[in-house]
C-alpha cells in the first residue's frame, strides 16, 4: 500500500565537525619538524661519541702493553752444573820387558788385584839361554881370578928371596887384578840377566783392577813400549778412589777453590748423588777451550762408579764480593736487546716512556743474564720487548715481576 513520503521518518543529520584552524596545522607542524631535527642530532651526536670511542680504543690498543722486572743481586750461593769424566787414580798399560812367549794369565778383566799379584808368566827360552853362559862365562872368570891369585901371591914371596925380578912380580899382581875386575862385570851380567828373568812374572803394579787384557796364550811378546810391534799386556787401574776432571769456564773460575762443596750423578745411577772432594786446579786457562782444569777425588769404596764414566757435577759456590756488594745485578735474558751500538735495556721513564740504555754484559747464567754496568737497582726493566722498540716510545705496563733465577745446566741451578 502506498505510503506518504510524509509519513516516513528522517534520518538525523550530524551536525559539522569543526576544521582545524591553519594556526593548529602551523604549530604541529613545527613541532613535527623539530622532533625530527633532535632525532637527527641525537643520532650524529651518537655516531659521533661512537666513533671517539672507537678511536680511543684503537689508539689505547696500538700503544705496546709490556711487564717489568726488577733486578736483582743475588747473594745466596750459587749452585754450577758442568760434565765431567771420571778417572782412575792410577791407571798403568802393563808391557812385556823381555822376548818370549805367553806361558799363561792368572786375571781376566774385572778382576780385583793387590800390589805385586800375579798376571801373567812368560816363556823366554833365549833370556834363559843368555843366563846360562853367563854363569859359565862367571865360573870361568872365577878361575882365571883363582889362578891369578896363586900366581901373584907365589911371585910375592919370590920376590922376598930375590928369586925374581920386580916387573915381574907386578906384572903377576896386575893379571890378578884384572881377572878380578873379569869377575865382577861377569857377576854384573848374570845379575842383569837375573833381573831381566824376573820380568818373566808380570805382577800388578798396585792394589786395583784389572781394566782390559790384551794377550793369550803362546802369543808372541816383544818387549817394550810405543814400537808397532809390541802390544801392552793388561790394563790396570786403581778405582778407589778416582779422580774426577772438570773444565770450569773462565767467567766462573774465580769461585773454583779448595774448601767448596761439589756432587755428582751419574747417568746408570739416576737420582743418586756422590760426593766429591775438590783437591787442585790447573791454575792456567787453557787457550783452546777457555777453561780451567779442576781434579776432584770421589770416594768409591762400593765400587759403584767406573772409569770414564760421564758425570754431571754440581758446585756450591759463593757468591763474588762485587755481587755482594751489589755491584753486579742480573736480569733475565729475555730482556736483552741486541742493536749495532751494543746490547741495550728497555727501561720504563717518566710518562710510561721508553728509556734504551747501553749495559755491559757479564756471565751468563741460563735464563739470567749479570749485568755488570749501565743498570742501577731502582731502574725498571722491561722484560721481552718488542723489537721494533724505540727510545721515548709511549707503552702501557701490564705487571712488574721480580727477576727470574736461573736453572741452565752450566750456570745456576
Amino acid at each position: 500500500m502506498p505510503t506518504d513520503d510524509a509519513s516516513r521518518p528522517r534520518a538525523r543529520v550530524a551536525p559539522d565537525a569543526p576544521r582545524p584552524s591553519r594556526r593548529a596545522l602551523t604549530i604541529a607542524g613545527v613541532i613535527a619538524l623539530a622532533l625530527a631535527f633532535v632525532i637527527v642530532i641525537l643520532g650524529i651526536a651518537g655516531r659521533a661519541s661512537q666513533t671517539g670511542k672507537i678511536r680511543s680504543w684503537t689508539t689505547a690498543q696500538a700503544i705496546p702493553v709490556v711487564s717489568l722486572v726488577t733486578p736483582t743481586a743475588e747473594i745466596a750461593d750459587r749452585m754450577l752444573v758442568y760434565p765431567g769424566t771420571l778417572q782412575a787414580y792410577y791407571s798403568a798399560s802393563i808391557f812385556a820387558r823381555v822376548p818370549g812367549y805367553l806361558h799363561a794369565w792368572y786375571t781376566d778383566i774385572g778382576a780385583h788385584v793387590k800390589t805385586g799379584q800375579l798376571l801373567a808368566t812368560i816363556d823366554t827360552p833365549e833370556l834363559d839361554a843368555e843366563l846360562i853362559q853367563a854363569k859359565a862365562n862367571l865360573a870361568t872368570a872365577v878361575a882365571n881370578r883363582n889362578l891369578a891369585e896363586i900366581t901373584a901371591n907365589r911371585w910375592s914371596g919370590l920376590l922376598k928371596e930375590d928369586a925374581v925380578s920386580r916387573q915381574e912380580s907386578d906384572e903377576k899382581a896386575g893379571a890378578f887384578e884384572a881377572t878380578t875386575a873379569e869377575v865382577n862385570a861377569a857377576q854384573a851380567n848374570v845379575g842383569r840377566l837375573q833381573a831381566m828373568k824376573a820380568f818373566a812374572r808380570i805382577v800388578a803394579p798396585f792394589n786395583g783392577v784389572v781394566t782390559a787384557r790384551r794377550t793369550d796364550v803362546g802369543a808372541l811378546i816383544n818387549p817394550g813400549a810405543g814400537s808397532t810391534t809390541t802390544t801392552e799386556l793388561f790394563d790396570v787401574a786403581q778405582v778407589n778412589p778416582l779422580r774426577l776432571y772438570v773444565n770450569v769456564p773462565q767467567a766462573d773460575s774465580a769461585g773454583i777453590r779448595p774448601g767448596i762443596t761439589a756432587s755428582l750423578t751419574v747417568p746408570e745411577y739416576p737420582g743418586q748423588v756422590f760426593p766429591a772432594k775438590l783437591a787442585t786446579t790447573s791454575e792456567s786457562i787453557s787457550a783452546t777451550s777457555g777453561t780451567v782444569l779442576v781434579e776432584l777425588q770421589v770416594d768409591n769404596s762400593q765400587g759403584l762408579l767406573k772409569v770414564g764414566d760421564y758425570a754431571q757435577v754440581k758446585f756450591v759456590v759463593p757468591p763474588r764480593p762485587d755481587i755482594r756488594q751489589g755491584g753486579v745485578l742480573q736480569v733475565p735474558s729475555s730482556a736483552l736487546l741486541f742493536r749495532k751500538i751494543g746490547t741495550q735495556l728497555a727501561l720504563l721513564g717518566p710518562g710510561d716512556r721508553v728509556r734504551l740504555a747501553r749495559v755491559t754484559v757479564g756471565r751468563d747464567l741460563g735464563q739470567t743474564i749479570e749485568i755488570t754496568s749501565g743498570l742501577q737497582p731502582n731502574d725498571r726493566v722491561i722484560d721481552n720487548p718488542p723489537d721494533s722498540i724505540a727510545n721515548g716510545e709511549l707503552v702501557r705496563v701490564g705487571g712488574a715481576t721480580p727477576a727470574r733465577k736461573a736453572t741452565g745446566a752450566n750456570a745456576e741451578g
